[in-house]
């Protein structure tokens, strides 16, 4: 079993994936918050303002962005 660092909370966990089994709900929750934001909104955003909009951190915005699956990098603005 290998012991894993949640990227959400810091906490150490030993199932599979970035997050514990805890935070798992909740970035799937932002996760559909930014689906709904992108399919209402087309335009270009900054990080900041994505965040303002949605009231997901930036870090957590951060960590999707940098996920190869993330279908709306083109509509922000680095």
């Amino acid at each position: 079993m290998n012991l894993n660092k949640c990227e959400r909370c810091g906490c150490f966990y030993v199932t599979e994936g970035n997050v514990c089994p805890s935070c798992a709900p909740k970035d799937t929750n932002e996760m559909s918050k930014l689906n709904n934001y992108f399919t209402e909104n087309a335009a270009p955003i900054t990080i900041n303002e994505l965040s303002t909009a949605t009231g997901i951190s930036q870090k957590n915005l951060s960590r999707f962005i940098s996920e190869k699956n993330f279908e709306y990098k083109q509509q922000i603005k680095l």
